[in-house]
């Protein structure tokens, strides 16, 4: 079940209610030290099931702008796919901000501070910026886009005022299991002149390795549970370049537990390097325009039993072609999803199991 929010003070500390649900602090976007923490009923049984649900990249642009009309169904019957997870998580690929000044590049996305109502009315429970929109309108849109996402009560990661924040992992405890989200884009374009510093604002960039593997390594001191999702890859390619591999070999060794990623504009395969598991890319989830390389999505479950992967399935969907939300995939379409998903594995080097 859907776990319930309460806006309150960073620092509060809260605990079950009787109903079994889980109610936790709102972290200020793009701040360090974000979590949220809980108590958990001792079981007897052993460790508690938990589901984590991974989707791919959001724009609210064109065919999807108007769906902002009625934020509560902007997402539409995929909702509960996200909404039946403990936890779910997306790739939010646009700034949120009615400012700024576009920046050197040819596509440009922006949308109003709605989208992380709809996001939450969705099932949502945080989102990656780090990708090659959240700056589309420079520093300022960027510093909207964080402070929405602070107001909303929707934790936000990958980029943030300065390094500290864009690197530093949101946290929360589900069942007494904590879990820490990070997240970094590989984009190449613009990446220098975005990428987050000491005294900048920005994107947390995996080609600042050092960075990004220190904050993998403390992230591991805090958290039982490691999720990474990266924005990367070749634009219709389905096969994961060396640059995605090597970065993923990377995290898995700084402990990382669960690698996905998006960017490419369809799927990629997945599977398993040592214990680590690897998404490298969910394709296009609620999307703006028909013309992508792709409508094959889906829904990435992946369920946990306290700190050990014990399961991932993908739910497999398909983009309408008439208001570009994703809708449950059944019959011969889920078949031929699935079957074309299992066939992307082989290009990726990944185990199909855990050899850990």
């Amino acid at each position: 079940m859907k776990w319930a929010r309460s806006l309150v003070a960073l620092a509060a500390t809260l605990t079950l209610t009787a109903t079994g649900c889980r109610t936790g602090p709102t972290p200020p976007a793009g701040a360090p030290a974000r979590s949220a923490s809980v108590a958990a009923p001792s079981s007897p049984a052993g460790p508690a099931e938990i589901t984590l649900a991974f989707a791919g990249d959001v724009h609210f642009a064109d065919r999807t702008a108007g769906l902002l009309d009625n934020p509560a169904t902007a997402f539409g019957s995929i909702s509960s796919a996200l909404s039946t997870a403990d936890l779910a998580m997306v790739n939010l690929e646009t700034a949120v901000t009615t400012r700024g000044t576009p920046e050197p590049k040819e596509f440009h996305f922006r949308a109003p501070a709605s989208t992380y109502d709809a996001v939450k009315a969705a099932g949502v429970d945080v989102v990656s910026i780090a990708n090659n929109h959240a700056l589309d309108y420079g520093r300022v849109g960027l510093a909207d886009t964080v402070e929405a996402a602070k107001a909303a009560g929707v934790p936000a990661v990958g980029a943030g005022v300065d390094a500290a924040a864009a690197y530093a992992p949101w946290i929360t405890r589900i069942n007494g299991t904590r879990i820490a989200f990070l997240a970094f884009s590989q984009v190449d374009e613009l990446w220098s002149e975005w990428k987050a510093t000491d005294t900048r604002a920005g994107i947390g960039m995996t080609r600042d390795l050092p960075r990004a593997v220190a904050a993998v390594r403390t992230a591991r001191q805090q958290a039982d549970v490691v999720v990474v999702y990266v924005h990367w890859g070749t634009e219709g390619n389905a096969c994961p370049p060396d640059e995605a591999r090597g970065f993923a070999g990377e995290m898995a060794e700084a402990g990382a537990d669960i690698i996905v990623g998006t960017h490419a504009h369809l799927m990629l395969g997945d599977g398993w390097i040592g214990g680590t598991f690897v998404q490298y890319g969910l394709g296009n989830f609620l999307w703006w325009r028909d013309d992508a390389y792709s409508n094959d999505t889906g829904v990435l479950r992946v369920t946990l039993h306290g700190s050990k992967i014990v399961g991932t399935e993908l739910m497999p969907a398909l983009i309408s072609r008439r208001t570009g939300q994703p809708q449950l995939a059944g019959g011969e379409d889920a078949a031929r999803i699935l079957r074309e998903y299992a066939n992307l594995r082989s290009c990726t080097g990944l185990a199909a199991s855990p050899t850990d």
